[in-house]
């Protein structure tokens, strides 16, 4: 037989076999991991400082066994009520922006994370009108003196507050006036802005000369905090409550016989109030000598637009 009759066979089945394709490996496909949705971005504005964070997950190959909430970043550490479920309260925020992670853990061992925004505004401004009316009762919390040592009851239901020494049938008397704002609308813990104090002089006055709300020259006066409690039924001129002079008020003396005092600015006192109690003001003069007098509205006056009020920003 000839040679090349017989290779030519073999090299045909060689090629042939050598050109065929073999067939991959089958490809393994991984399980999927959780698909985390933590939920959209949330914002609120101080004094309230929580929110509620709600997410889910969903996994198409097994089934969701946890999840874990965690702070990425932000202005302080909130504390979450349930940091492992999918829907929890977080709170101690502060003013800021928040990144909050959801994790989420499937059966399989396998994890997703996603992560929401939230943002806290600070407080907004607000502003309140006070009174010295409180509730559950019908008159105001303030107490007028034209008294001394010798006669020492008080007035709580007076017209008029004042700061004074005058006479009365050649008996010398001295005015003080304690008065006390109801700063219950004021949250526990705030910082005033500004406390603004406004004072009317009564124009026809029931004290001093009965013609002018302001004789004399020493008739300047402070206003002070009342440090110490008093009330309307126990309190008289020989056991006054102790003052402070932190943040006190001194009214210059005036030659006017008439003169309101407009925003008046008591800030500092009505924050040692808060902090300290609310035992409210008293205003006296600098030199009790007669005669001398500063008188103004008070809150039992017959008009009410002349009433004392108080003006707090916080």
């Amino acid at each position: 037989m000839n040679t090349k009759t017989l290779l030519f066979p073999i090299l045909a089945l060689a090629l042939l076999f050598g050109c065929q394709k073999q067939n991959p490996a089958p490809i393994i496909k991984e399980p999927a991991a959780p698909l985390v949705n933590a939920g959209p971005s949330l914002t609120t504005t101080l004094p309230v400082d929580s929110v509620r964070l709600n997410g889910h997950a969903t996994d198409s190959a097994s089934k969701i066994t946890g999840y874990i909430w965690s702070e990425v970043s932000g202005p302080n550490v909130p504390v979450f009520s349930n940091d492992g479920a999918a829907s929890t309260l977080v709170s101690g925020l502060t003013a800021g922006t928040y990144i909050f992670q959801l994790m989420a853990v499937d059966s399989l061992g396998l994890t997703g994370v996603d992560t929401t925004t939230v943002t806290v505004k600070p407080r907004l401004s607000v502003t309140d009108t006070l009174r010295t009316f409180f509730p559950g009762s019908s008159f105001p919390f303030e107490l007028t003196f034209l008294n001394n040592a010798a006669s020492p009851a008080g007035n709580n239901r007076d017209i008029e507050l004042l700061a004074e020494t005058w006479t009365i049938n050649a008996v010398t008397v001295y005015g003080r006036s304690f008065f006390k704002f109801n700063l219950s609308p004021v949250p526990a813990g705030t910082v005033i802005k500004s406390a603004r104090l406004t004072l009317f002089s009564d124009t026809i006055p029931q004290h001093g000369d009965l013609i002018h709300a302001n004789s004399g020259t020493n008739n300047d006066f402070f206003i002070q905090r009342v440090a110490g409690s008093w009330d309307l039924t126990n309190t008289d001129w020989n056991n006054q409550p102790a003052t402070d002079t932190a943040g006190q008020v001194h009214i210059p003396q005036t030659s006017q016989p008439f003169l309101n005092l407009v925003n008046v600015d008591v800030t500092q006192m009505v924050n040692n109030m808060i902090a300290s109690g609310n035992n409210g003001f008293v205003m006296k003069l600098n030199t009790e000598v007669i005669y001398n007098s500063r008188i103004f509205c008070s809150s039992g006056y017959s008009d009410p637009n002349r009433r004392p009020y108080l003006i707090v920003t916080y």
